[in-house]
């Protein structure tokens, strides 16, 4: 249950972004968000935590500030990798990244919140 919630909290954390951000657009109704969410989830999974692995002297330099870049560049090759998403430029991927982890950190705290500790 605990995966399901999450891959919801980034599906509106992405529809978020699409709000905001002029350069980010899904393709398509809620699946479509849905599907963004769960491939932009497995990238950052796996070849994202190999990236902060391999660039942890330049994150501990930056103060952390480079996993945003790091992040960007994620949502950039899931642009790349799927159909429903288009980015035009690594300025708005920039911009999305740090929306999508600003609403989606609100949005699991409020969850944590609201289900209890123990539940979630």
């Amino acid at each position: 249950m605990k995966l399901f919630i999450r891959w919801a909290v980034m599906a509106l954390s992405v529809w978020v972004s699409t709000l905001v951000i002029p350069g980010i657009k899904v393709h398509g109704g809620a699946w479509s968000y849905f599907w963004v969410a769960l491939v932009f989830g497995l990238i950052n999974t796996f070849i994202g935590s190999l990236l902060k692995v391999l660039t942890l002297p330049a994150v501990i330099l930056s103060l952390g500030l480079f996993i945003w870049v790091i992040n960007a560049a994620m949502l950039e090759l899931t642009a790349r990798w799927s159909t429903a998403l288009d980015i035009t430029s690594f300025w708005s991927a920039l911009f999305a990244a740090l929306i999508i982890s600003v609403v989606s950190s609100m949005l699991n705290r409020t969850v944590k919140k609201v289900g209890g500790a123990d539940k979630y």
